[in-house]
């Protein structure tokens, strides 16, 4: 059994949503999706494990070797990636039939656990295969799924930003398939250690330089880097509390896996250095995202949107560490992948929590919350300082990194302008905890504090954030070791 697990990991809750869908209506298919996920979490942290200790595994499917069979890879940096999904997933769907009970219809309840498991196996299979064809696939089934579970919110907004984030994900997903199709037409081989192997001698054909840049702009579109951003705000504001939850802590940092994998395992480590300034390019977006991001998210009365430009500042930080480059740039962007999912899931739970008993997360709504609801409001205060990257927080970890690799190439305005960026996100952190501790409440109606599960999803979060902000063993040797594995195989 322990040798199929890397199929098990894509295979279980690909078939887990049919069978939740049989499973029909009310807490049945919560608890057997919250089952299917939980498995998911303990395959995905086993193959991390026998990775870390025993090195990359490698499944082919079917008995067909690679590269004419379909390969199943995993090596640290996509094992570390499917644990932050999975264990994601597992713990959003703690509090997901609290949640889904206020905002979507209870006829409806089923078919969100179908697409919320078809999403996961969709996320999953992208981090899991070794076949670029196959990312497109499973891309499509993630995407598709996610469209879905977007169209499933509260108000009519959620159908127009799920047809947004349709029609821009429909044309991202178009960009990486036909850069696919240029790397087939040069190569003749579908396999990315053998794409890695094939593509050298070929690295100054005008060809590979488009299909660089198709996947590169299809890959941006789905991480919502900027300029490309626009579908993200809508999408997480509309979207039922829980899916947002999910999301921003699952879905941009695949895509942004997808960019590392191309950039520094397929593709020669030449060619973006000859044809393209691709690190300076990074670096500029990167600060563009987190300035611009982190002002538009100053001046959001909704909360839920606020955090939702948040998210595109924070993107920029991760793409700011691929700009640095070297070991230390890499490690600070795969530091961050995780301790952004972790302070991202926290505030969004915690609006969730806030949107399960007053029905909306606008500033003038949640005052006096503090008072009213203190564990749900000391939850977002603790999540909003990790974001902010306040010390014995998981975020300090990863800006600390992210600035000493700036430091160390001798970047030092752009150490300057990390340090004024996360200060952007004290003012509008301080925006909520000012209206929660500090503004008397719109009216004196009582307000009950959220419900058990929800509170237990969102504690697991806070003291994940705060435990890894002190005993920092675990990601750093990680992300460390990755990031010497993808510097060593580019070159």
């Amino acid at each position: 059994m322990l040798s199929h697990l890397p199929i098990l990991q894509v295979i279980l809750p690909l078939l887990g949503a049919p069978a939740c869908l049989i499973l029909g209506r009310g807490k049945l298919a919560w608890l057997f999706a919250l089952l299917v996920s939980a498995l998911s979490f303990i395959i995905a942290a086993t193959l991390l494990n026998t990775v870390y200790h025993d090195g990359v595994i490698s499944y082919v499917l079917g008995g067909w070797q690679a590269p004419w069979g379909i390969e199943y890879r995993i090596d640290l940096l996509n094992a570390w990636l499917l644990v932050i999904v999975s264990g994601s997933s597992t713990v959003a769907l703690l509090a997901a039939q609290s949640s889904i009970n206020v905002e979507i219809p209870q006829d409806k309840h089923t078919i969100f656990f179908v697409a919320w498991l078809l999403c996961l196996a969709g996320l999953l299979g992208i981090l899991a295969t070794g076949d670029a064809f196959n990312v497109f696939v499973f891309l499509e089934i993630s995407s598709l799924s996610t469209y879905t579970l977007i169209s499933l919110g509260p108000s009519r907004q959620s159908l127009w930003a799920a047809f947004r984030y349709l029609i821009m994900g429909t044309i991202g997903a178009t960009f990486i398939l036909i850069g696919i199709g240029f790397l087939y037409i040069m190569t003749g081989t579908l396999n990315m250690q053998d794409l890695a192997t094939r593509l050298p001698p070929a690295s100054e054909s005008s060809t590979v330089f488009a299909a660089y840049a198709f996947i590169l702009v299809g890959i941006s579109l789905k991480l919502a880097l900027f300029p490309l951003h626009l579908w993200l705000p809508n999408a997480y504001s509309y979207a039922p509390s829980i899916v947002t939850t999910f999301l921003a802590a699952s879905a941009t940092k695949v895509a942004l896996y997808l960019l590392i994998r191309f950039t520094y395992t397929i593709f020669p480590s030449e060619f973006s250095q000859i044809d393209i300034p691709l690190e300076d390019i990074f670096i500029a977006l990167g600060i563009v995202a987190v300035f611009s991001a982190s002002i538009a998210a100053i001046y959001q009365a909704d909360i839920k949107r606020a955090i939702a430009y948040s998210s595109v500042a924070q993107i920029g930080y991760m793409i700011i560490g691929l700009g640095i480059g070297g070991v230390l740039g890499l490690q600070a962007t795969l530091l961050h992948i995780f301790n952004h999912a972790l302070m991202k899931a926290t505030l969004f739970m915690a609006l969730a929590a806030i949107a399960y008993r007053i029905g909306a997360t606008t500033l003038t709504a949640m005052q006096g919350l503090g008072r009213k609801m203190p564990w749900t409001s000391l939850g977002f205060v603790a999540g909003g300082l990790s974001l902010i990257g306040v010390p014995l927080t998981a975020g300090f970890v990863s800006k600390w990194y992210l600035v000493s690799a700036a430091a160390l190439s001798g970047r030092w305005p752009l150490v300057f302008l990390i340090l004024l960026g996360s200060l952007l996100a004290i003012v509008y952190i301080w925006r909520v905890v000012e209206a929660l501790y500090f503004k008397p409440a719109a009216d004196n109606a009582p307000v009950k504090e959220a419900p058990f599960a929800m509170l237990l999803a969102l504690w697991l979060l806070v003291f994940s954030n705060i435990y890894f902000g002190i005993d920092t063993r675990l990601p750093v040797s990680i992300s460390a070791e990755a990031a010497i594995a993808l510097q060593e195989g580019r070159h």
